[in-house]
């Protein structure tokens, strides 16, 4: 699949007599090339694709990112504070008693959230003194956007996403710690409104106007039904990679083969689809190495 046809151009396709202006020009067409929408669930970046995903919106092979809270607030935390590798089998009881939160067998202290709180209030005082000044109408997207700013941090993935104005959408933003700071944040400095509305109109109308248009998915859940779902809007992606262990027997979408997309109109006809059943942080990485990356040098001279 040469993933995802990485190699297509809008010039390698003839002019339609319904095209628009803006794609005639030899040149456009020349730079206009399929838009890859990377889902992944948050695990992968608390433990286990966090460099790789940098790598990926650092060098602009990504056109959109969609994740969970997880998949945000863990990044930024990890720019605050140290994570420690651990154990599966620790007890919990004995890690609650010590101030000590597992993610597998990781370890995050307390105190790091902590970190994270006081990192993130003031910048949620400042965006609803904006809103109450200007008007703003903050979304998930231009939330995500703004942390992203304040962190200044090259560590992170939505630093990067920031300086390369690459769009990350979270449509569970709540359901974490971002979500128990705008709890708290309610009691002390009332008002701050976050619209989901806006966001799915971006979403949307990013997958519509791509003239290709392929999803890369690890894990499943939320991020994968919220790419896979936009897609629908254009009849279906172009080309798509689900990366994931989910079995399809229990009815959810996290284990649901391609085929399954298609009948929805979320994944076109006759495109060029797989499921991979592994784990993604083995996975990815070698895929990105034989195929991404080898992308960079040639992207970095030009």
């Amino acid at each position: 699949m040469q993933c995802l046809q990485r190699t297509w151009r809008l010039s390698d396709e003839p002019i339609h007599e319904d095209e628009s202006d803006n794609y005639r020009d030899p040149e456009v067409r020349a730079r206009t090339k399929c838009n890859i929408f990377l889902g992944y669930t948050s695990n992968l970046i608390s433990s286990g694709l966090r460099e790789v995903i940098l790598y990926l919106v650092k060098h602009k092979q990504i056109k959109v990112l969609v994740t969970t809270a997880g998949g945000v607030e863990e990044d930024f935390i990890k720019c605050l504070g140290k994570t420690y590798l651990a154990d599966f089998a620790l007890d919990g009881a004995n890690l609650r008693r010590r101030g000590m939160n597992r993610i597998g067998n990781l370890i995050v202290p307390n105190d790091n959230y902590c970190k994270f709180e006081d990192w993130i209030t003031p910048i949620l005082d400042a965006m609803l003194a904006e809103q109450k000044a200007t008007g703003v109408v903050w979304t998930p997207s231009t939330f995500i956007h703004r942390l992203g700013k304040e962190i200044n941090n090259e560590e992170s993935v939505y630093y990067w996403a920031y300086k390369n104005d690459i769009p990350v959408f979270c449509p569970a933003l709540t359901d974490g710690s971002i979500g128990d700071m705008l709890y708290f944040h309610s009691f002390k400095n009332p008002g701050l409104v976050v619209d989901i509305v806006q966001d799915i109109r971006r979403l949307n109308d990013l997958s519509r106007t791509s003239k290709k248009a392929g999803m890369i998915i690890l894990g499943g859940g939320v991020c994968k039904h919220q790419i896979a779902n936009s897609m629908l809007i254009r009849n279906g992606a172009d080309y798509s990679v689900y990366i994931n262990t989910g079995q399809e027997f229990d009815g959810s979408d996290s284990g649901a083969r391609p085929d399954e997309a298609v009948s929805w109109g979320k994944i076109r006809a006759g495109s060029q689809s797989v499921k991979v059943f592994a784990d993604a942080t083995l996975v990815f990485p070698l895929l990105v190495a034989a195929t991404f990356a080898r992308d960079v040098p040639a992207a970095k001279q030009a």
